[in-house]
């Protein structure tokens, strides 16, 4: 698998990166315009991205308007629904309109900040991006008290 994060916060992208460095390989973009930049260079390369997390709050462009630019180019290249990248949109913003907004923008996913390992997996089974695993209910629950603890 092939990841793009997307995201101007160090320690936000920082996390999702540790998270997704032992499943995926992975490139990280700042700016809107850094990540647009990227998504066409992995095309010309002929390596497309599986996956981005897309951060909406984008120092340039803002997360709808870069996945709305890579989604036009996917449709020039004759690529359209499941085959087109999943977009799992990373944000802060949780009230109702930004999700539906989002989804209305084609994404795949929709995390709130701070990112859990477990709900990102969790997506990325969802999504087919990864095979199921066995964890447990017990596991999951440690792992949230753990990043509760770290980010409180």
């Amino acid at each position: 698998m092939k990841s793009l994060i997307v995201e101007d916060d160090f320690v936000s992208g920082q996390i999702v990166y540790d998270i997704l460095i032992s499943i995926s390989r992975c490139d990280l973009a700042t700016t809107g315009s850094e990540a647009i930049c990227a998504f066409d260079h992995a095309w010309e390369k002929n390596d497309p991205y599986n996956l981005i997390c897309l951060d909406i709050m984008l120092p340039d462009f803002n997360g709808y308007q870069v996945l709305d630019k890579i989604r036009n180019q996917e449709s020039e290249k004759g690529i359209y629904g499941l085959y087109g990248a999943k977009v799992i949109m990373i944000t802060s913003l949780h009230e109702s309109r930004h999700i539906i907004h989002a989804f209305n923008s084609q994404c795949e996913g929709y995390l709130i900040k701070p990112v859990l390992k477990s709900k990102l997996i969790r997506t990325l089974i969802e999504l087919e991006l990864l095979n199921s695993s066995k964890k447990t209910e017990k596991e999951d629950r440690k792992e949230n008290d753990a990043a509760f603890d770290y980010y409180f």
